[in-house]
């Protein structure tokens, strides 16, 4: 289980996310008045001068431009997407490759819409069919993601699942 404890969203002006900071990169964009804090965890965080509520949401006071980067398919990032499940049989903790639904010699792509988390033993039984032809069904039909641009997918999906973070990153994303 990932720890988001030392963990800080940040949130662009217009409160989108923007990134994920250290507590400390996030205390000093508070003391430097570049930020303001939106969310607090129950901590504390003690220095020698002073003691702050333990800040896990901040909001930049200026807007950060930044180029709308691309979702490049991966190996970890279709993993991520797929939950580390096979999208045949549904089973995790098992050794996993990557399927090419409609295979490639059957003019199958290599993008979103196409490959998917597989068991090895499902990939044996699929062999160089469609999950038709092999008699298979997925368990659930691969897609694009659709999610927020600035953070990579994989910190994006450990992300949802803290709490104090997750009305700011589901409205962009597999919330």
């Amino acid at each position: 289980m990932h720890n988001h404890a030392d963990e800080v969203l940040v949130l662009n002006n217009n409160y989108q996310p923007l990134n994920i900071a250290n507590v400390r990169r996030a205390i000093n964009l508070l003391f430097l008045g570049k930020a303001e804090t939106v969310e607090t965890d129950s901590k504390q965080y003690h220095s020698e001068r002073v003691m702050l509520p333990m800040p896990t949401v901040v909001r930049l006071h200026h807007y950060v431009r930044r180029p709308l980067p691309r979702l490049h398919v991966t190996r970890k990032s279709i993993f991520a997407r797929d939950g580390h499940a096979c999208q045949y049989c549904g089973a995790r903790k098992v050794a996993l490759t990557l399927d090419h639904v409609i295979p490639k010699d059957q003019g199958g792509h290599t993008d979103w819409d196409n490959l998917v988390c597989c068991c090895t033993k499902c990939n044996s039984l699929k062999g160089n069919h469609t999950p038709h032809q092999a008699g298979m069904k997925l368990v659930r039909k691969p897609r694009r993601p659709k999610f927020i641009p600035y953070i990579s997918y994989t910190k994006f999906l450990a992300a949802l699942k803290n709490p104090h973070w997750k009305q700011y990153l589901s409205p962009y994303g597999d919330g």
